[in-house]
């Protein structure tokens, strides 16, 4: 049997090729008939491989009866030949003994035309793909920005968790997944769908670093019994957030891997989830800031409820009291106390440490002292029975200095109580400063604590000032501090003035002294003049 040449094959075979062109037409159908017409012309059953995705070649069409396998083999049976086409591979066999392999010309212009049909064909079906590819990147586009909008607008951080995770399965069609998000140097589950998983992993775990840089998928155990795991790092800036993890895309055909495209996708999901996370978490720190801000302001208006808003009016005397937190709410304290039976009480008090913890034994301390004061005048048995409740309230850590001052206006006798505080002052006509030094331990720090008492004979002019530390103690920008003699100074010079303006004084060499420095520590000054 010979070859035919180009002129003894119809124009119809040219047609078919032509036809492949057309978008409608039957590609199948034009490569069997082309397969099955040059099968016929030189006695032999063949199939035609094609390169799919992944690298495998598999059977397209075929003609006779031979059963050729599905895939291209390696090794080929007996009798059996091969030969490469631009597009394809061939493989052909005789149907009888008398056709040879040196019947099959490679050159043979049918042999020619039909890998022409089959390359047209494969070009169809990559442009086809692509085509496919192109939409369904535009549906995954639009389908990954629909999802960030959606988990943009959800900022309660609880809730976002839950939600990120649902669209990541939802949009790669995975039947499990888990969200992670760091903790300090731990990956904490932060949700779970479909099944268990780890509830914590190490930060510098090989896996976990192997998926920040693109190159793992995690372990199997992260989620028990899944097959097929797919996993992407939550970051902002290169700075991690958490990791993502998938498990079983699930097909027609069950569950399986997830393509080379499904990380890129889910890479850029984990990007809008990153944002979503960080937003809501700087939320809800707002929401915390916010709540924590009203409660300050909310101590606050209590503490100042219970420092005294009007001086008493005394005969021959004048008083003037000053408070001002370093904070919103602060640990010093101050009280003007009259019994309307001729004693007038001057009490400052400075708890350890500043904020909320000292505004709240502030507030213990007030409430004692006019318990005690409702019972008993200013004494050494008061502040030793105050010393044991602040014992009894307050932690181990915590500790009141205070002195306590009251006056007899019918003797102008001054008695006072120092229990740890900063000496008081008294400073007499001619200038000269008297301490009032301390006679105990400050309160709190032991149960059967001592405390001593003494007294001072006002004069006319004298001058009582009792301050916290925050006064003397605070500092330039040299980090020297303001000191009891600058406060001596100012009384000295401002001395004859009203008290509010004495006060005013101390409280603008102080600022003036710290040179735009940030206050430090609670100052409080309760001043007393005898006219």
């Amino acid at each position: 049997m010979t070859s035919p040449t180009s002129s003894t094959f119809p124009a119809a075979d040219w047609q078919a090729l032509f036809s492949l062109s057309r978008k409608e037409a039957d590609d199948q159908q034009v490569l069997e008939a082309q397969l099955a017409a040059w099968c016929e012309a030189h006695g032999v059953d063949a199939a035609l491989y094609c390169p799919e995705e992944g690298g495998a070649s598999i059977r397209r069409v075929d003609a006779g009866a031979t059963a050729f396998p599905d895939a291209l083999p390696d090794a080929l049976p007996e009798g059996w030949r091969r030969l490469e086409l631009p597009a394809a591979v061939l493989l052909h066999t005789a149907r009888s003994a008398t056709v040879t392999a040196a019947a099959v010309d490679p050159q043979d212009p049918r042999l020619l035309l039909l890998a022409a049909g089959v390359r047209i064909s494969c070009l169809k079906r990559e442009i086809h793909q692509q085509s496919f590819q192109a939409k369904f990147r535009g549906v995954e586009l639009e389908a990954l920005y629909e999802m960030g909008l959606a988990i943009a607008s959800t900022l309660d951080l609880d809730a976002l968790g839950e939600e990120v995770l649902l669209r990541a399965m939802s949009l790669l069609d995975a039947r499990r997944g888990a969200l992670y998000l760091l903790d300090g140097d731990v990956y904490r589950l932060d949700h779970a769908i479909g099944g268990e998983a780890w509830q914590a992993l190490a930060a510098d775990a090989a896996d976990v670093a192997a998926i920040r840089s693109g190159e793992g998928n995690g372990s199997a155990d992260w989620l028990p019994g899944a097959r097929h795991l797919l996993a992407v790092s939550v970051e902002i800036d290169g700075d991690p957030r958490g990791f993502l993890v998938v498990a079983d895309k699930e097909s027609r055909r069950g569950v399986g891997p997830f393509p080379a495209t499904d990380r890129r996708t889910l890479a850029l999901f984990a990007n809008q989830a990153a944002i979503a996370l960080e937003n809501a978490k700087l939320h809800k720190l707002a929401l915390e800031k916010e709540r924590l801000e009203r409660e300050m302001e909310l101590a606050a208006e209590i503490q100042q409820q219970i420092l005294p808003k009007v001086m008493p009016v005394v005969p021959g005397f004048e008083v003037a009291g000053w408070n001002r937190p370093a904070r919103q709410v602060g640990g010093d304290y101050f009280d003007v106390h009259d019994d309307h039976k001729g004693h007038l009480g001057l009490i400052v008090g400075d708890v350890t440490g500043k904020g909320m913890p000292a505004a709240l034994l502030v507030s213990t301390l007030h409430s004692a002292l006019h318990v005690l004061l409702d019972r008993m005048e200013i004494s050494i048995e008061l502040i030793e029975r105050l010393n044991r409740h602040i014992c009894e309230s307050s932690s181990v850590n915590k500790f009141i200095t205070m002195l306590l001052a009251t006056l007899d206006c019918a003797s102008n006798r001054l008695v006072y109580l120092n229990a740890g505080h900063n000496p008081g002052l008294v400073l007499r006509g001619d200038g000269a400063p008297i301490h009032l030094t301390s006679g105990g331990l400050p309160l709190g720090l032991m149960p059967q604590g001592k405390y001593g008492s003494a007294y001072l004979d006002l004069e006319p002019g004298d001058l009582v000032c009792i301050y916290s530390d925050g006064i003397t103690e605070c500092e330039g920008p040299d980090e020297e501090e303001f000191g009891l003699e600058r406060l001596v100074d100012v009384l000295r010079e401002n001395r004859d003035r009203p008290l509010g303006e004495v006060i005013a004084a101390i409280d603008r060499a102080a600022t003036g002294f710290a040179e735009g420095r940030p206050q430090g520590d609670d100052q409080t000054v309760v001043l007393l003049r005898r006219q």
